[in-house]
């Protein structure tokens, strides 16, 4: 193990609760594939105003961004990336000089993993959810050329980003009634504490090919499990974890990131 030293560049994630993350163990084990002098921590942070402050006058330079801050983290941005800005969500920070821009990788993450299983172009997406992850997956999906269409409980953020999207929403009910190619859920139901808790019904799965789930805690979610069982292929979140990863790495020290040692230690992790 390296020891850090008063050259050490610091890195980490900001969220709450942030304790469950894996992306410590993926980044520090890419600083050491590559033998740079930087740690990644986790930032537990519920004031984003004071995180980001804290960040400025910490020298830290660069945190990934997960929930529940993706959207209310931009006000306090100094400058955002137009994808980012496009999107309306950021889970990337990069720090220069107490300077503080945002860019999203959530996108290009999860379109990579679904890239492994599924021709993206032409085929039609059910996204649940309307939150800064969903935002982000709505837009790498239509870049790719999918069809996407909006599930989620409320109307009003649903309404919202599909409107910002240019694609249709329906109420998360009424997705019973739909056909479609891929089923993504975009939202924390069925993360722990509350993995037995699933975004919709299990005799619905049976009409997708290919359903994936951000959540990776557990990593066989209930909504996996049932989409497997019903003769899906399924995506778990870690896919998407490793991929967008490896961009913000990428963003961060400007090297090609180390993908199959990302991947090696998020394996290791598992079996622990």
């Amino acid at each position: 193990m390296r020891i850090s030293d008063g050259s050490t560049e610091v890195y980490g994630i900001m969220g709450w609760p942030v304790a469950h993350s894996l992306s410590p163990a993926i980044q520090n084990r890419a600083f050491r594939e590559l033998g740079l002098n930087k740690v990644y921590v986790p930032f537990p942070a519920e004031d984003v105003e004071v995180a980001l402050n804290g960040f400025r006058a910490l020298n830290i330079r660069g945190v990934s961004v997960t929930i529940p801050h993706k959207q209310t983290v931009i006000p306090f941005l100094d400058s955002i990336d137009p994808v980012a800005a496009r999107i309306g969500a950021v889970n990337t920070l990069v720090i220069k000089d107490g300077w503080i821009d945002g860019s999203n990788t959530d996108w290009q993450g999860a379109n990579r993993a679904l890239a492994e299983v599924v021709e993206l172009a032409g085929t039609k997406v059910v996204l649940l959810g309307a939150g800064g992850s969903a935002r982000a997956l709505g837009f790498g999906l239509l870049e790719a050329g999918a069809e996407v269409v909006i599930a989620s409980r409320t109307p009003a953020r649903g309404l919202a980003l599909a409107a910002d999207l240019n694609c249709t929403w329906i109420p998360l009910a009424e997705v019973a009634g739909l056909q479609a190619d891929v089923l993504v859920n975009a939202t924390s139901v069925g993360m722990a504490p509350a993995p037995e808790n699933t975004p919709v019904p299990a005799e619905i799965l049976a009409g997708y090919r290919v359903v994936m789930d951000i959540v990776y805690s557990p990593l066989e979610t209930r909504l996996l499990r049932e989409a497997a069982g019903a003769g899906c292929r399924v995506v778990n979140g870690l896919a998407m974890l490793l991929y967008q990863g490896a961009a913000q790495f990428e963003l961060w020290t400007g090297q090609p990131p180390p993908v199959e040692a990302m991947r090696q230690e998020l394996d290791q992790c598992l079996k622990k």
